[in-house]
């Protein structure tokens, strides 16, 4: 088995404050405490990696396997700041991680990988108990409020505001998009205060609001919309086209395809006030073929009928059909076909942050060394999705956030290192 902590000679007694108990906070605790330093975690919940178990409640997609290349891709313009740190513990490496821990792990059809229980609870137990036998210690139940004027960590507790200093600090506090479990963005003041750069948190595979007529919003709200092809054209030109499902909710939709395809469509929203996504209600059939069986005489049949029975397309498909064209569409195949091939629907809106999976923006990469430490606070140091990074579900989020909680546990290290030379 691979081994990927180095051990470091025997450092004096040092301290290390960990603030934030998800993924990215835990593994810049294991890479520290591996290491004879002393490791304090704080959470503002009542118990660390409630996120991580919600988002194992229906399976742990813990990572994804494909191509090191496809895999490094689906990080965007991050790509170059974020690919050092998988390099040094991607996909294989977590997977490993995991046995390490007696968790098994397979690949899906899909090529996502989960524990082979598929939750998410036997992991972290497991993984819990090896920190405390790490001597690491949880502190519960402490929220973060920045530092005092003398540079003290400031926590409200139960008890009352708690004061300390540690030699070092790693924040790993999460984006804004689950504040229920401790992600809601309150540290963003006590950094920009600081003068720390700091992108906007924005909401990432999220949801959209498209503004339905009365009638359809009460018929098919809740109706999963199955094989279609989705694609959008994002800020620059480019267009992005996915495969999949999403459902038709009463503000607009979501799913697995609407968020694949986020980023484009909030950014083109952003800067253009609106979006649109282009649908491929028949991704198997060709246009000549559409046009020839809408051509066909329908009889004393429907619209409805005439459609399903030359195409089979019904229920929720013919609805956004009826949604979005005028009457007289259906009576010209051409222009039917040409709908059915790429049906416009018009986004207004990104669903507010608190309802998004995860949130864009964050601590900038240029205000970080390649340490992840702040250029401007020597000894504090960054991890996971309060960095200013974006990616798609799939365990490439879950990724990203160990590969960043490792390297800045193992950065933490380095300076407490120098600062014995």
């Amino acid at each position: 088995m691979r081994r990927f902590f180095i051990l470091t000679t025997n450092l004096p007694e040092r301290t290390v404050a960990v603030i934030g108990g998800g993924p990215a906070g835990l593994m810049a605790a294991e890479a520290i405490s591996r290491n004879g330093v002393r490791v304090d975690v704080y959470d503002a919940m009542p118990s660390v990696g409630r996120k991580f178990l919600l988002a194992g409640k229906g399976g742990l997609n813990l990572t994804h396997a494909e191509s090191h290349d496809a895999f490094h891709s689906r990080y965007g313009i991050r790509r170059p700041q974020l690919e050092p740190l998988l390099d040094a513990f991607g996909p294989d490496a977590l997977r490993d991680w995991a046995r390490g821990l007696g968790v098994e792990t397979f690949v899906g059809t899909s090529g996502r990988v989960f524990p082979a229980g598929m939750k998410a609870a036997p992991l972290l137990r497991a993984w819990l108990h090896r920190l405390r036998e790490a001597g690491v210690r949880f502190h519960m139940r402490h929220r973060w409020l920045g530092w005092d004027e003398e540079g003290a960590l400031r926590f409200a507790t139960p008890q009352g505001e708690h004061r300390l200093r540690a030699d070092a600090v790693v924040l790993a506090l999460g984006g804004g998009s689950w504040p229920k479990l401790g992600s809601d963005g309150a540290w963003v003041q006590w950094l920009t205060q600081r003068g720390v750069e700091v992108a906007a948190l924005r909401p990432a595979n999220c949801g959209f609001d498209i503004d339905w007529s009365e009638y359809f919003r009460a018929r098919f709200a809740g109706h999963p919309v199955k094989s279609v092809v989705a694609s959008c054209a994002d800020v620059a030109g480019i267009v992005e086209r996915r495969q999949g499902e999403f459902v038709v909710t009463a503000s607009g939709v979501e799913g697995s395809l609407i968020y694949a395809l986020s980023a484009a469509l909030r950014d083109g929203i952003a800067t253009r006030g609106g979006a649109v996504l282009h649908l491929d209600l028949a991704p198997g059939w060709e246009l000549p073929r559409l046009i020839d069986e809408l051509s066909r005489p329908r009889g004393s049949r429907s619209l409805s009928s005439h459609l399903q029975s030359r195409t089979g397309i019904k229920g929720v498909k013919a609805g956004l059909l009826r949604e979005v064209l005028p009457a007289e569409a259906f009576a010209d195949p051409v222009r039917l076909a040409a709908a059915i091939k790429a049906l416009p629907l018009r986004l207004v809106a990104p669903r507010p942050l608190e309802e998004a999976i995860s949130s864009a923006g964050g601590v900038a990469f240029e205000a970080l060394d390649e340490h992840l430490m702040i250029r401007m606070l020597p000894g504090v140091f960054c991890a996971g999705e309060m960095l200013d990074w974006e990616a798609p579900t799939g365990g490439y989020l879950l990724t990203a956030c160990f590969a960043s909680g490792r390297a800045a546990g193992r950065g933490a290290l380095a300076w407490l290192k120098g600062l014995e030379a």
